[in-house]
């Protein structure tokens, strides 16, 4: 069973690991989108993602970040 787009905190911390170099504050939802359907433990739908969500992932992979 994989990750779905409700799974914000888990795909935060993928996305941190994946990509170390990259400022979660100055990402474009387009780019979110895209790099959360490359996850290879992702397995939702790509239609079902919508700003909110996208914007959880956001705020849980600045929390992840910071947390460090």
């Amino acid at each position: 069973m994989g990750l779905k787009w409700r799974d914000a905190e888990e795909i935060a911390i993928l996305l941190a690991e994946q990509y170390p170099e990259v400022d979660p504050r100055s990402i474009r939802y387009t780019d979110l989108h895209r790099w959360v359907l490359g996850l290879d433990d992702f397995a939702d739908d790509a239609a079902r993602s919508g700003e909110k969500l996208l914007e959880a992932i956001q705020m849980a992979w600045i929390e992840e970040v910071d947390g460090d």
